[in-house]
């Protein structure tokens, strides 16, 4: 088993990605990368905390290589916008890959190199890349949200579309 941390945003959306990925052990919703211990979700949302939304991923590298979760993450959440995802806005949104082994740091910047030098984007990837710091796992009611809430307005606005782009370009990656 391998552990990855990512930031795409709203931890409700990359979660739900993630949850549907052959090789994926664990999602779990939380915190890293900020200035408190501990924090909980109303801290976090005022954006004093410097934390950002994540989830960290438990992964058998067998399975799913880094790479490819790389290629999904960058493909489900728009990793040109400084602390920002859609309406959602401030650093505790910000894109970021929160890597665990050195190995995983240099994927990473190599990956960014590759998008930036092609035409994926209109503009340049901001994605921060960072060792993992402490991370703190969520409250219950933010585990399984998409999951338990598929008809909230805000799922269906903002979730399913990358459920969608999911399925769409990546369903030989998808459980059974």
């Amino acid at each position: 088993m391998e552990k990855i941390t990512l930031a795409g945003g709203c931890f409700w959306c990359t979660e739900a990605v993630f949850n549907r990925v052959e090789g994926v052990n664990k999602v779990v919703s939380g915190y890293i990368g900020g200035t408190i211990k501990n924090p909980c979700y109303r801290e976090v949302c005022t954006g004093r905390t410097g934390h950002a939304e994540c989830v960290q991923i438990d992964f058998d590298p067998s399975k799913i290589p880094v790479e490819t979760l790389l290629e999904i993450f960058f493909a489900t959440h728009d990793p040109t916008t400084l602390n920002r995802q859609g309406g959602d806005v401030g650093s505790q949104y910000r894109s970021g890959v929160f890597y665990h082994t050195e190995s995983q740091r240099k994927l990473t910047e190599s990956f960014i190199e590759r998008l930036n030098a092609s035409s994926e984007f209109d503009a340049p990837v901001v994605t921060e890349v960072t060792q993992a710091t402490p991370f703190y796992e969520a409250e219950m009611e933010h585990h399984e949200y998409y999951d338990l809430n598929k008809n909230q307005p805000y799922c269906r606005a903002v979730i399913s579309p990358k459920i969608n782009r999911l399925l769409l370009n990546f369903s030989n990656q998808l459980k059974n």
